[in-house]
Parts: C-alpha cells; sequence; structure tokens
C-alpha cells in the first residue's frame, strides 16, 4: 500500500468519524391505536409504526447539518379510525406534536399541535415507504412529507424571523403535487382545519405577523425568560396584540387556533404571577381569542 493511499484511507475514515457526529433533522416518536380495528394480525401495526418512523427519522430533509442534540423532538399519534374494507387500505385521525427546548431551562416548549382527521392511505406490510419531492407518489409518504416540513419550518421560525419560510413552500408544493390523489384533506374547499389550509396559512402573505410572532415569542420571550420574567411577559403580551389583530382580520384562521393549541397551557402558566395590568390584559385578549380554554385560564386573574 503506497503513502497517498494511506493518506486517502485516514481521510476517508476522518470524514466519516466528522459525518457520524451530525444527525438527521426528526426525532419523531410514532404511536399507533388500533383499538378501534379488529384483526388479528397486530404484526401489521408494529410494521407500521417502524416504517413511519424510519422514514420520518432517516430521511434528510434539510441540507443542513444537525447535531444528535439539536433534532426536533416531536411525535405522531395515529388512530385507525375505520377497519379496513380491502386489504392495505386503512382510515385514521393524526395528532402531530412538535416541541422546542427553552434556552437555559430544562423545559421543552409546544410549537406545533395539530389534529389532521382524514387520513386515507395504503399500507402493505414490508414494502418500503417511497417520496419524492416532485410527484405525488403515494397518499401516507406525501402527508408524512408534508409534516415533516411543517414540524422543521415551525422550528426554524422560533429560531430565526421567517425562518421556516423555505420548509414551508416544500410543504405546500406537497399540497400542490398531491391535488391529482383525490382524497380529502388536500383540497381547498375541505375543512377550514384541514392540512391544505395549514399550509396555505403558512405561505400567506397575511400571516406573516403570525409567523414573526412565533420568533418574538420563542425567542425574545421564553428564551429569556429565566433573566428578566417581567420583561419576557411584556413581550408575550406585545405577540398576544399582535396575534389578536390576525385574528380580527382573519377570524377563521388555522394558524391562530393552532397557535393556541399549542400554548394554552403555557400562557396561563406565564401569566398566572407578574404585574397584575399585564396579566389582566393578557387575559382578556386570550379569552377573546379562545374562549373554549376561559376556565384554564382563570388562575390569570387570579390573585
Amino acid at each position: 500500500m503506497t503513502g497517498k493511499q494511506k493518506n486517502y484511507i485516514v481521510l476517508s475514515v476522518l470524514l466519516l468519524l466528522a459525518m457520524g457526529g451530525y444527525a438527521q433533522e426528526l426525532n419523531c416518536i410514532v404511536t399507533i391505536n388500533s383499538t378501534q380495528v379488529t384483526t388479528s394480525d397486530r404484526g401489521i401495526f408494529r410494521d407500521m409504526k417502524s416504517a413511519i418512523e424510519q422514514f420520518m427519522n432517516s430521511r434528510k430533509w434539510t441540507n443542513d447539518a444537525y447535531k444528535a442534540h439539536e433534532k426536533i423532538n416531536c411525535n405522531m399519534l395515529i388512530t385507525i379510525t375505520k377497519p379496513s374494507t380491502t386489504i392495505g387500505n386503512f382510515s385514521a385521525s393524526v395528532q402531530v406534536q412538535a416541541a422546542r427546548p427553552v434556552y437555559n431551562s430544562n423545559y421543552s416548549s409546544l410549537t406545533f399541535n395539530f389534529a389532521d382527521r382524514d387520513w386515507e392511505f395504503e399500507y402493505i406490510e414490508s414494502l418500503p415507504l417511497e417520496f419524492n419531492d416532485n410527484t405525488y407518489t403515494t397518499n401516507l409518504t406525501s402527508m408524512l412529507a408534508l409534516y415533516a416540513y411543517l414540524i422543521i419550518g415551525v422550528d426554524y421560525d422560533a429560531f430565526s424571523e421567517l425562518g421556516g419560510t423555505p420548509y414551508f413552500q416544500k410543504a405546500l408544493a406537497v399540497v400542490n403535487n398531491a391535488q391529482q390523489a383525490n382524497r380529502p384533506g388536500w383540497q381547498p374547499l375541505s375543512s377550514n382545519r384541514s392540512r391544505y389550509w395549514i399550509v396555505e396559512n403558512y405561505n400567506n402573505g397575511q400571516m406573516l405577523e403570525m409567523r414573526k410572532a412565533s420568533y418574538s415569542y420563542h425567542r425574545l420571550g421564553l428564551d429569556t425568560f429565566d433573566k428578566d420574567p417581567d420583561k419576557s411577559r411584556d413581550i408575550i403580551l406585545r405577540v398576544l396584540r399582535e396575534v389578536k389583530k390576525v385574528r380580527d382580520v382573519n377570524p377563521t384562521s388555522i394558524l391562530v387556533v393552532s397557535f393556541f393549541d399549542a400554548k394554552s397551557k403555557e400562557l396561563a402558566n406565564i401569566f398566572s404571577t407578574g404585574n397584575i395590568q399585564v396579566r389582566r390584559e393578557a387575559y382578556d385578549i386570550i379569552t377573546t381569542i379562545d374562549p373554549s380554554n376561559r376556565v384554564s385560564y382563570e388562575k390569570i386573574v387570579q390573585d
């Protein structure tokens, strides 16, 4: 073996070791709830869980280098709602959640919390899950890819202002490619709480203030909370004012609904102490926009 060959091998090993310090973007935990389905073959659901986790976690969704501790923690609860009428066909509802760590704490803040009740897909045990950004392949992989891009986009928005734009655009491309599928959830005429509309909102210029609010809320508010809680509450109160402006213009926006689905408990805790005037204004805004959780918010105005 020549010296040049030895140097090449050493360099290759060093590159592999360096690459080994980096990982894919997602740490997605998948749960399959199949209690509504009567079948003697439960193995298919274990296989389904494993295949979906592998698809989400082993695929490279961005061009950025992630270290293992930088992975985005997320989970998907897939509830099979109807027994398969034909082999390999399933209907389900899905709850998708993602969280980001808060600096200088052991706390993780929920950034995305969305319920998708229109999952129809085919799954054959042991068959690989295929996806291509440029074309529609299967309904299952299109739905999974869409949420991978949304989770990443939301995470980037929470760390840099409008940082998630490229990934929301990728999610929009998935929606556009899936129009040919004629499956529920992809069309604009569906419920305003569909995956079509959550993607539309993230790409809608009228919703930019909501996305900017995410950065202010997380990076300027939560990440500095340990140093100056009162200043952080003032920042988060300003965020709530901006959210209300967006909601007043777009009263049916799923992005506003999704914000409070993720933040209701956290907001109740943030404003349970501090300046009473700040707390009362926060309470008035929150309960106006999210009246269904009024009971949870009551502790904001309790002395």
